[in-house]
């Protein structure tokens, strides 16, 4: 069996239980170095053979598990946070159906989760933002017509960015012709989040690239913009004492 998994946001013991019981049942194990806490690798078993996909293409990658699988062995493929978000885990499961070998996939937690808690943060704040939009600033791979970063920032809910943190002079110009927020709307860089080595830079939308260029981020960081970053917002209906719900009376 070939096992997707995601491998939690970066701290080692991030990763669900049941990714941890197959990285440790694993025979080899193919994780994506470039992003993976290698410290997940303390998990595996002795003798488990490991690959560095950093370097490798698909091709290379699928004939590994091919070749696995043709002698009876367990594949762990190890992406970063949860795969489902920019894993490019589809084009491998496809040619694994294509090729009639077996696979199943395990959730991570994502780093945009991470993130928030590196912020001690909440995404969806009553009044604030009821909504999450999770996208990137175009680059070298280009975004769907429609989906441009300035049309997303249109809506000036919290907002997301994977792979951005290269482009920030072009991500502030796009997020600030979305016509929702402003150069004083909040905003931070979370870099590696739930790593040993994370770190928090608070900032403005109208700050974000001087942010990260003073603080020597490049990349391996998210960016997060919203007024969920603010100290504004109204309290949950959920635990309030004046307001009914089905599981407990308003208090008279």
């Amino acid at each position: 069996m070939i096992h997707f998994i995601g491998a939690g946001p970066g701290g080692a013991d991030l990763i669900t239980v049941r990714g941890a019981r197959l990285l440790g049942e694993a025979d080899c194990i193919i994780y994506a170095g470039s992003l993976v806490n290698p410290a997940l690798l303390d998990y595996k078993k002795e003798g488990c053979a490991v690959y560095d996909s950093a370097g490798m293409t698909m091709e290379e990658v699928i004939a590994v598990m091919a070749e696995n699988e043709k002698s009876g062995k367990d594949t762990v493929r190890l992406h970063t946070g949860d795969p489902c978000l920019y894993g490019a885990i589809r084009e491998q499961m496809d040619e694994l159906d294509r090729l009639g070998l077996p696979y199943d996939d395990t959730p991570g937690v994502s780093s945009f989760c991470g993130a928030a808690a590196a912020l001690c943060a909440e995404y969806t704040l009553p009044e604030v933002s009821q909504s999450v939009i999770i996208t990137r600033m175009a680059g070298r791979t280009p975004v769907p017509e429609g989906e441009e970063l300035r049309k997303m920032a249109s809506h000036g809910c919290t907002m997301v960015l994977f792979l951005s943190t290269g482009l920030l002079e072009d991500v502030e110009k796009e997020l600030l012709s979305g016509g929702a927020y402003t150069a004083d709307t909040p905003a931070a860089i979370v870099y590696k989040a739930t790593w040993p080595d994370e770190k928090v830079f608070r900032c403005t939308v109208g700050t974000l690239a001087k942010t990260a260029k003073e603080n020597h981020i490049t990349k391996t960081a998210l960016i997060t913009v919203g007024g969920f970053l603010g100290d504004q917002y109204e309290r949950s209906k959920l635990y309030d004492p004046t307001f009914t719900h089905g599981y407990r009376e308003a208090c008279k």
